[in-house]
């Protein structure tokens, strides 16, 4: 066998690799609500905290140990958010990549913040969560790695340059959360000094119910290329 053959076999077994590690597993495919419901639930956990922290604080006392309503919300986040993990490793038999990174961040700084009782550190966590999301991927795709198929290859099936270009957006669609969430928060702070519950209030509204209608409507505008780039997935073999 030569170097030219023995390099394309090489190459061949990389390519299946990859198709390998980008196609969804049956539970991905089986069970595309009960994600939508593990992603989405700890959010609302934390606007329902945060909207209602000081009746939780009457009618379960122990919680006024954690601090004001910001600081509830944020340890109901993150009990909610260890949760869906762990419902998800149950559930998909895995650990999806984004909510996992997000989990370790959120419990990070949530528990900082509880225990130095400084909201910075809650506030910042979506920019540093968005910031982490947009340099890995962008970083990824540096070194020829278009590392967000493997995060929605449930979803879709693209060809390698749909993947490339949808990477690349998304990357930098993250550094502008990121870069929103500084704006948004410390904008408010300054804005209702020295009402501290009026900024953390709209940073809240901002956090649930902004951030994810832009993040809804940026992703229907990439779906035009997603349409373009879709390639049917090979037929599975019959038993």
């Amino acid at each position: 066998m030569n170097d030219k053959t023995k390099f394309d076999d090489s190459e061949s077994a990389a390519m299946t690799t990859s198709d390998s590690d980008l196609t969804p597993s049956a539970a991905d495919k089986h069970h595309p609500l009960l994600k939508l419901v593990l992603e989405l639930g700890p959010l609302l956990v934390f606007f329902f905290g945060n909207l209602r922290g000081e009746w939780l604080v009457q009618h379960f006392p122990a919680l006024s140990a954690l601090g004001g309503p910001l600081f509830v919300a944020t340890a109901l986040f993150m009990a909610a958010t260890v949760t869906s993990l762990i419902v998800s490793k149950i559930m998909l038999g895995h650990l999806p990549l984004m909510p996992f990174v997000s989990g370790i961040v959120v419990v990070t700084f949530g528990a900082l913040g509880i225990y130095l009782q400084n909201e910075t550190f809650i506030k910042m966590k979506p920019t540093i969560i968005n910031a982490l999301f947009g340099v890995v991927l962008l970083g990824g795709l540096a070194f020829g790695r278009s590392l967000l198929g493997y995060v929605f290859n449930a979803a879709f099936q693209l060809d390698s340059e749909g993947w490339r270009k949808l990477t690349l957006r998304w990357g930098i669609f993250f550094l502008f959360l990121a870069v929103l969430n500084e704006i948004v928060w410390r904008g408010s702070n300054w804005y209702y000094l020295p009402d501290v519950k009026a900024a953390d209030n709209l940073w809240v509204l901002f956090k649930v119910w902004g951030t994810m209608p832009i993040t809804i409507i940026f992703t229907l505008s990439q779906m035009p290329l997603i349409m373009k780039h879709t390639v049917n997935p090979p037929a599975e073999a019959e038993e």
